[in-house]
């Protein structure tokens, strides 16, 4: 007699909604908020301090470099304290260092401070994302983790939307008063939040075992390539976001749109595509059963889309905000991606990678910015930017067929 064989059970979808993930998305809404404040603020604020047209494209690409500097150093210091202290040790200390940095950004009077406060505000804001993914990744189980991360994403993104329609409806100066002051009530949800279960058995059963030595990461060749082939695989998204949208006034000028594009919005609606892409990225993922295809398939449009922003023929304000919104949806794999992170490193390196590999992300922009201000005198800016997406994407492309396929691994190993 010829049994059937039995089907696993369907997980349950509960534990998406418990406190770590709930808190986590909100956690990371905030954090989008703050940290993209700036680039939609960039030209009114800076006007605001009495800085002409080209004083304001300077400065802006000075402050917003020294914000993604501070990411960088932030992204390996909270990285490496997640994996020593605990993962709720990073999410308590960044949010206060963003939280309160954000509202003295609010009464800024000259371009140094300004800088220096968006250097400290990008340390901060460097250890919500990686700390929130690794939290949700080890509470939830295998089955169902890229659900979580793309809730977690998906929601967080909308912090960006927020961000602008604040801006729209008060003054630049406001809009960085309320992105601290939602962090600091934040605070009162994350007192609720526990450790990480699978961290504090790991803490407890192998207290030999080095943990969050971000050196180790580059104690051999092959060890260094895996580490920077996560780094590649993030920078489109920085592309779009930091060159593509932050300079969309002077893209759209080159392009010859007469009206004024706005890159604040050309933010928002990258970043409400983002929250939709990533919503769809982990449902993808968890039906092709692989999250280096779901990465792929997003990844080849959004290059598509970048081409069509810049060489598309595109002659409305409209028509950027459009393929603007289509390239973020497109470009919405962060929460995979992140996810894929936090698979492939061990409980001792997981969050000092999650952590600092955006970060270092974040910090491909300085490169990014000052190759395309170097050849945007020679080539106008629309070439400089498609020389520099040619780059971004070849290396993304390039390192992700090369990753380690990472669906429904079990997280419980070290390094």
């Amino acid at each position: 007699m010829v049994q059937t064989p039995v089907s696993p059970p369907r997980p349950s979808l509960r534990p998406l909604f418990a406190l770590p993930v709930i808190v986590s998305a909100l956690g990371f809404f905030v954090d989008v908020y703050d940290m993209l404040i700036f680039s939609i603020v960039r030209v009114p604020s800076l006007q605001s301090l009495g800085l002409s047209e080209a004083e304001v494209s300077q400065a802006g690409t000075f402050i917003l470099n020294c914000q993604q500097a501070g990411l960088v150093l932030g992204g390996i210091l909270w990285g490496v304290l997640g994996d020593k202290r605990g993962r709720m040790s990073v999410l308590f200390g960044s949010i206060i260092t963003y939280s309160l940095t954000n509202i003295a950004c609010g009464f800024v009077q000259d371009v140094t401070t300004y800088a220096g406060l968006r250097f400290v505000a990008g340390i901060g804001l460097s250890g919500e994302i990686g700390a929130a993914m690794v939290l949700v990744a080890e509470t939830l189980p295998r089955q169902i983790r890229g659900f979580g991360t793309s809730v977690v994403a998906g929601i967080g993104y909308l912090g960006a939307g927020v961000a602008y329609l604040t801006v729209e409806y008060f003054d630049w100066r406001t809009a960085f008063f309320v992105g601290g002051g939602m962090g600091l009530a934040l605070l009162l949800l994350r007192v609720s939040v526990f450790e990480s279960g699978l961290f504090s058995r790991f803490k407890s059963q192998h207290s030999d075992v080095s943990r969050g030595n971000f050196f180790q990461f580059f104690r051999n060749w092959p060890s260094a390539i895996k580490y920077l082939r996560c780094v590649a695989i993030g920078m489109p998204t920085w592309f779009v976001v930091g060159i593509l949208a932050t300079f969309a006034n002077e893209l759209g000028q080159a392009m010859g749109i007469l009206e004024g594009v706005k890159p604040g919005r050309c933010v928002m609606m990258i970043y409400v595509g983002l929250a939709g892409g990533d919503l769809l990225s982990g449902p993808l993922s968890q039906i092709l059963r692989s999250r280096r295809w779901a990465i792929g398939g997003l990844l080849l449009f959004s290059m598509l889309l970048s081409g069509v922003y810049l060489f598309g023929g595109i002659r409305t304000a409209a028509g950027i905000y459009t393929v603007c919104g289509l390239a973020g949806f497109c470009t919405g794999y962060v929460a995979m991606y992140l996810t894929m992170v936090a698979e492939l490193y061990g409980t001792n390196l997981r969050n000092t990678a999650t952590t600092s590999v955006p970060s270092v992300v974040r910090g491909t922009l300085i490169p990014m910015t000052l190759l395309f201000q170097a050849f945007k005198p020679s080539v106008g800016a629309l070439v400089a930017a498609g020389l520099l997406g040619l780059v971004v994407y070849g290396l993304a492309f390039s390192s992700l067929s090369r990753t380690e396929e990472t669906f429904g691994k079990e997280l419980d190993f070290v390094e």
